[in-house]
Formats: structure tokens, sequence, C-alpha cells
């Protein structure tokens, strides 16, 4: 199995990636968040991370509900777009430049989001490692919710690539997937005002078992699977939303 990723896929988050498809995830932010809010049992006044949190689409909603909220993130370009977000909403959130990798603390927080693929792009022991320093930033009682892609419908609809076209930008993504390491490895093709860009983008794909081991190894005694509507997980679900209690 491949150990390091062959590609660091954080550069294709940046202007490009909020150009071609924030418009579309604005659309959906809403019930995003009120299913964040349903399934960790959310309430005002909680402190939650929002670990990977763009540019900030969730993070200053929860804000705006009453949560007192972090959102990490290494796209400079994100957090400068979720700041701008959060001062138009009138919401206070505490922004930082971080890695998860470098995630630190103890029993801050009583809720921590990971959401929309944000999890996957770093090497399995790196990942593992993760999700131990959640379970370390999480009170006594605290709970995880990682949302990511459903494996087993994601491989049967599996398409080698895809396009979004925008007044008359393009961006194109060619993809192959590799069983052995579990992972989408792509070339992101970007056409915008005349000027071409590639960027090689790789992201490691888990099925609910795998995660729900890897997460009790960590420390979590409770691990359920959930569906993009919030019943439980079928193989017809596009999006695995995995809440995680301690």
């Amino acid at each position: 199995m491949m150990t390091e990723p062959p590609a660091d896929s954080t550069a294709v988050f940046d202007d490009d990636y909020l150009y071609f498809f924030a418009d579309m995830l604005e659309e959906k932010a809403e019930a995003d968040a009120d299913r964040i809010w349903k399934l960790l049992g959310l309430e005002p006044g909680m402190e939650v991370l929002d670990l990977g949190c763009g540019h900030g689409r969730i993070t200053n909603r929860l804000a705006a509900r009453g949560c007192r909220v972090t959102g990490t993130d290494l796209s400079t370009v994100f957090l400068e777009r979720a700041r701008q977000d959060a001062a138009e909403r009138g919401v206070t959130v505490e922004y930082l430049h971080e890695d998860m990798r470098d995630l630190t603390g103890s029993g801050r927080f009583d809720r921590v989001v990971n959401w929309g693929n944000a999890f996957g792009f770093h090497t399995d022991a790196d990942d593992r490692e993760v999700l131990a320093r959640i379970a370390e930033v999480l009170r006594p009682g605290g709970r995880l919710l990682l949302e990511t892609i459903n494996y087993p419908r994601y491989i049967r609809e599996y398409t080698p690539y895809s396009a979004t076209e925008r007044d008359g930008n393009l961006v194109v993504d060619i993809r192959r997937f590799d069983p052995v390491a579990g992972s989408s490895i792509a070339t992101r093709t970007t056409v915008r005002d005349g000027e071409i860009r590639r960027e090689p983008s790789w992201h490691r794909l888990h099925t609910f078992p795998e995660l729900r081991a890897w997460l009790e190894a960590a420390g979590f005694a409770t691990v359920d699977g959930y569906g993009e509507d919030a019943a439980p997980l079928t193989t017809e679900h596009r999006r695995l939303n995995l809440v995680a209690g301690l």
C-alpha cells in the first residue's frame, strides 16, 4: 500500500476553487448546518471546533446559532474569505491558520466538526494521529462529526472525469482509482481568463468499518454512521456522516 501521498492536494484549494465551487456549496450550506446541528446535538454556548473549516460556510452559521466556534484551515485564501463572511454576518469566530496534524490541547471543545471531504489527504499514520488528537481536545462526553464520501456508492458510480464550467471558464478533473492504496488520484486542469493551470491531487477514501476501527483505537467509545438525510447509513447514500462519541 502507498505510504506517502503522491501530491500535495492542498494546492487545489485556492481562489480558483472558490470561483468554481463556492456558490454551489453555499446553496446547501443551511441544510448542512441543520444536519450538523441535529447529528451533534448542538446547543447555543457549546465550544465547537471546525477542523478544516474551508471558507467558513459552516463555521459562521454555527456561530450565528449561538455556538462559540474556532475554525482551522491550511488555506490562507479560504481563511480570508471566512473572516470576511464572519464580519458581514456580525458573528465572532476564532480563525487559525493551522494544519490539523498540529492540533493540540486537552478537553477544550464540546464538539468537533470535520466536514466536506476534509479528511484523508495525509498518510494513514498521520490521519490516525489526527483522530487521536481530536479525542484529546474533546471534553468527556464530547462528539466528533466526520463527513466524507460513502465508499460503496462512490465505487459503484466511479467516473474517470468531471467538468465544471462558469462564464466560459472551465475546470476538469481526470482521475483514476487505485484499489491497492484505496485512493483517488487526479489531475485538475483549470482554464480561467485565458490561463491554464494543472495541479495533481490525491484523496484517500475509507469504508465505514475502517474509520470505525481507527476511531475506536483513538479512544472513541461509540461510532455511528448516517447518510446525507441523517438516516442510518446504507449503500445508497452518497455521503457518510460519521458520529463518534467519547
